[in-house]
């Protein structure tokens, strides 16, 4: 199997190959979740294709989006819980089909001690991670909701590499942790400034 580490994952061949012996590779359709809240963590998942939508819920089953997973990429959060034989706090889901690489926790460990190449992934990671999170926060404190909509539409596309975008207005209310309403509203009147071309359940970016 052809893996394209597109995040710094390491540059040495021998280090992707140590990987893939101590891991597992699985495929998820598009919609399928990955992990899911309060599960225990028994292995790091690392997206070798395709991208997956990490989410939190609320006590009232809301959900907001907090960021994305490509090529390459894993979440900080399955680490920390790797580590302390903790529980997911977060979900994640495939944005489109996938394929994950699941490193068992053992091996994590063992990782860290041998190679410090794989703590420097770490690191990276955790640094990115943190970034986007923050982009969350000043979106929600710092931006309307039609800003808000048009960046996650554009997000999608660009990593989806899909235009128009197949959604519905219920995945998009949900995403924001807002209303259909609110969002159906928002997406006409996106179409009569010209931003966006609306059809059945698609949404097309001009």
């Amino acid at each position: 199997m052809s893996i394209d580490y597109t995040t710094s994952l390491g540059s040495l061949p021998a280090f992707k190959e140590k990987l893939l012996h101590y891991g597992r590779v699985k495929t998820f359709a598009e919609g399928e979740v990955i992990l899911r809240e309060n599960a225990y963590i028994k292995s790091v998942p690392i997206v070798v294709r395709g991208s997956i939508k990490v989410i939190r819920t609320d006590e009232d089953g809301r959900e907001i989006l907090l960021y994305y997973l490509k090529a390459g990429e894993s979440c900080v959060m399955s680490f920390l819980g790797a580590l302390h034989e903790d529980t997911s706090k977060l979900k994640a889901i495939a944005e489109e089909e996938a394929e994950i690489l699941f490193v068992p926790n053992d091996k994590v460990s063992l990782l860290i001690k041998e190679d410090p190449e794989w703590l420097d992934y770490i690191f990276r990671l955790y640094h990115k991670r943190f970034e986007e999170l923050l982009e969350v926060v000043n979106e929600i404190a710092f931006k309307k909701m039609d800003e808000r909509l048009l960046n996650l539409i554009q997000k999608k596309i660009q990593i989806t590499k899909a235009n128009p975008l197949a959604i519905t207005h219920e995945q998009l209310a949900n995403e924001l942790a807002t209303s259909r309403v609110v969002i159906s509203r928002l997406l006409k009147q996106m179409e009569d400034e010209g931003l966006v071309r609306l059809g059945r359940n698609k949404i097309f970016l001009l």
